[in-house]
């Protein structure tokens, strides 16, 4: 089995903002800035058709890569391979969402994608699989194709959250919290890392002990889902400043 593929990755093991993790974040970045600043042209009807498919494709596609990769290897589980963390459940959503638009949709993925696959990015949790592993391509493919996504939703499709949007999918993530835990307890899972914290290293370790980090972790989401609606806050603010001085 190729080296590169196998699961026993006996190479560099990843690393922190090495130059393989902050050129895949600048290729990211890249995109979401070109998506700006090429808007008109990615809003022309065929242009628009032709990316929200190959974008749902792109996500479909990786997420069954991954598997592949698992199965070949033998280390598929229920317990550890479904996507069912919030990055892989936004995964599938983006790519129903680009195919069959929805405001719901859009909101879930907004703030789980986002939240989410950002923290994700910049504090990767892949172990010994740096560059050039398959699996250092597939997570920051999947990732970064998830903060795209948004972005391309957002700035090309005019959709945007609001702040009802913030208290509703707050609810929304802590009913499916309570489905995944019980989930968890039938397959003896870690989904959302609800029974022990990342391996590698993440912002849970300031969050306290089991389970506190729990209860913390609802603090700090519920902030980052407001830090997250910020622009538009911004957005809204300034139109209305515009608008009272034009009176």
């Amino acid at each position: 089995m190729d080296p590169y593929f196998n699961a026993n990755y006996t190479g560099n093991s990843f690393v922190f903002y090495s130059n393989s993790h902050i050129t895949a974040l600048t290729i990211i970045i890249s995109i979401c800035i070109s998506i700006f600043l090429f808007k008109k042209y990615f809003r022309t009807s065929t242009i628009n058709k032709i990316t929200r498919y190959f974008l749902a494709f792109a996500l479909l596609a990786q997420e069954i890569s991954l598997s592949i990769w698992r199965i070949v290897n033998g280390t598929w589980s229920i317990s550890t391979s479904l996507p069912l963390h919030l990055c892989g459940v936004a995964i599938i959503l983006s790519a129903i969402m680009l195919i069959k638009r929805n405001d719901i949709l859009y909101e879930l993925i907004y703030f789980w994608g986002m939240g989410g696959a950002i923290q994700a990015l910049l504090t990767p949790d892949i172990g010994i699989y740096g560059f050039p592993h398959f699996r250092f391509f597939q997570f920051f493919v999947s990732h970064g194709l998830l903060v795209i996504t948004t972005i391309f939703l957002t700035v090309i499709e005019k959709y945007r959250p609001t702040q009802r949007s913030i208290w509703k999918v707050f609810l929304i993530t802590n009913l499916y919290l309570i489905f995944i835990a019980y989930f968890n307890y039938l397959f003896d899972a870690n989904y959302l890392f609800i029974c022990y914290k990342p391996v590698n290293g993440s912002l849970m370790d300031i969050l306290g002990p089991w389970p506190w980090y729990i209860l913390s972790l609802e603090v700090v989401g519920l902030i980052s889902f407001y830090i997250y609606y910020l622009p538009f806050l911004l957005k809204d603010g300034i139109a209305k400043i515009n608008l009272y001085f034009r009176k």
